[in-house]
């Protein structure tokens, strides 16, 4: 039930929504429902509670249009005219940037199905629709959706709930959707978020982070979605600690939600991977913010993505080795020693690792963890639960913070590493984590200080030195998969290969013992760029 007091019903019958101010903003939240699943929505109480009246059905009928070789999708733009019962609507919607609810939208009536760019403010869209004719443009993908439309009011708050099922058609194929949209009209983004949830407790609804238009071009296209790699944090000198515990957290979520596509879509590993750093990154700032503020909110956040990050590591720790491991090996031309039969072996718990990781994607509590960390940023929901001492850190200069973070985890890092040349592989793997945890807050922080050359110098040390412990640990990580296979079942060629890969990576740990020690003792010598002393 969503947590939200709404005004009184204003009627039942079937008006059409009243128009609204055209703003170039839109706010979006976009829910997966399962097929079939939206009469349960509509008969929910969050919606025939607080809904204005039974609202509006529509059918749309929606042309994408682009040039042969696809300009408009690759500067970010999406271009359409679609058919709303008797009006016909021409539309251009810019990307949202990574993970966010916000994007630009321009709106504009028009005679027919027919582009009439002449209609649309160009000047202030930009390229590189500026200066093209409509004769250059060609349809590439039509969307055809039955359309429910119902207003909640709260107060001072209207959310738009459309409730579509449909399909995205390009020539032949046909790609069926069935999805929730939540579109703020008025109020504060957390009602989005709010109502989401409330509609989780009536059906499993994921999250999509995909917009129509995207999924038309993947489907003319046949490309897969794309991973993303984290952006700056954008934290300023200027912002005091709650202003940077706010970056901080929208950095990592909208990594996260920039990745759940190509992750769940899983042809590329690159997806898996960066969904799972963008979690580590959530973990290690929580690490820190938690030993400095005992909030109850942020430490159930931290465990929930631990929880997440773990589920997802069976099909990296796969994709490594496959991708990886045995590649290398294969350069090496090592005589007699064939790896296909070793990768037709490992097939099988790559492709069980990944279906797992789907099943996780696909998860409520997954779903759920997503909506309440997007949340939680919104409310700023850890000023309400920490001392009054721990309030006056947040008002603190960022910089002094940032400063004393780096300084704890930095000593922790050192102090672990004492003895490095003897150390036991157990604890060299603590040194990584610790290293690890250094990295991603120096990251973070990075833009609260010049880049010198004292900076890049330590960013590089520590960094090789990172890369390096982390290939020790995926060999440890290759021998925990090799033992995990059906020995019994294996050819003789991928128990040889087996044997082979275990000979060769137990020379490359004998080697990198060596070269481990120097980079440590190389990075023992550099001074932290953000308190030399």
């Amino acid at each position: 039930m969503v947590a939200l007091v709404y005004g009184t019903e204003e009627g039942t019958g079937t008006d059409a929504v009243p128009a609204l101010p055209v703003t170039p903003v839109e706010i979006e939240l976009k829910l997966r429902a399962p097929a079939g699943a939206l009469d349960e929505i509509r008969q929910s109480s969050v919606i025939r509670q607080f809904a204005r009246n039974k609202g509006v059905i529509r059918r749309l009928e929606a042309t994408y249009f682009d040039t042969p070789d696809h300009q408009l999708f690759k500067a970010g733009l999406s271009l359409r005219v679609r058919r709303e019962g008797r009006r016909y609507i021409q539309t251009v919607k810019r990307v949202a940037s990574s993970g966010s609810l916000h994007r630009n939208e321009w709106e504009v009536p028009v005679a027919g199905m027919a582009l009439d760019l002449a209609a649309l403010p160009i000047a202030e869209i930009g390229g590189p629709l500026d200066g093209m004719a409509e004769a250059g443009l060609i349809p590439v993908f039509v969307t055809r959706v039955r359309r429910h439309i119902l207003m909640l009011d709260q107060q001072d708050t209207q959310i738009e709930v459309a409730l579509d099922e449909g399909d995205i058609v390009f020539g032949p194929h046909c790609l069926p959707l069935c999805e929730v949209e939540l579109e703020l009209k008025q109020g504060k983004v957390a009602s989005l978020y709010q109502v989401g949830l409330g509609l989780m407790d009536v059906v499993p609804l994921c999250l999509e982070t995909q917009t129509k238009s995207a999924r038309g071009y993947a489907l003319a296209q046949g490309n897969t979605p794309g991973a993303v790699k984290a952006a700056s944090s954008n934290l300023d000198r200027s912002d005091t600690v709650d202003e940077g515990i706010t970056k901080l957290l929208s950095s990592c979520h909208e990594q996260i939600i920039a990745n759940l596509s190509a992750a769940l879509d899983g042809r590329e590993p690159e997806g898996i991977h960066q969904l799972r750093v963008a979690l580590r990154r959530l973990r290690v700032a929580l690490h820190f913010l938690c030993h400095h503020l005992k909030s109850p909110v942020l430490e159930g956040l931290d465990a929930e993505a631990r929880l997440f990050g773990q589920a997802l590591g069976p099909a990296r720790n796969w994709d490594v080795f496959i991708g990886s491991t045995l590649s290398g090996i294969e350069e090496a031309n090592i005589p007699h020693i064939d790896m296909s039969a070793l990768r037709v072996a490992c097939k099988f718990s790559h492709d069980q690792a990944y279906h797992n990781a789907r099943n996780v994607l696909a998860a409520s509590r997954t779903n759920r963890f997503l909506l309440s960390f997007g949340l939680i940023i919104e409310q700023k929901s850890w000023r309400n639960d920490i001392s009054s001492e721990e309030l006056k850190i947040l008002t603190e200069p960022l910089g002094l913070f940032a400063t004393r973070v780096l300084d704890r985890i930095e000593h922790q890092v050192r102090k672990r590493g004492r003895g490095f040349r003897h150390l036991h592989p157990d604890e060299r793997h603590k040194v990584r984590l610790g290293l690890k945890k250094l990295r991603y807050a120096t990251e973070f922080f990075l833009p609260l200080y010049s880049r010198r050359a004292s900076t890049t110098k330590y960013l590089k040390r520590l960094s090789q030195l990172q890369e390096l412990l982390g290939e020790a640990n995926d060999i440890k990580t290759t021998y925990e998969l090799l033992a995990a296979l059906e020995h019994d079942t294996l050819s003789p060629q991928a128990n040889r290969a087996m044997g082979a890969v275990i000979g060769w990576q137990g020379h490359l740990q004998t080697v990198a013992m060596k070269r481990l020690n120097s980079r440590w003792l190389a990075y023992k010598r550099t001074l932290p760029f953000w308190s030399p002393r």
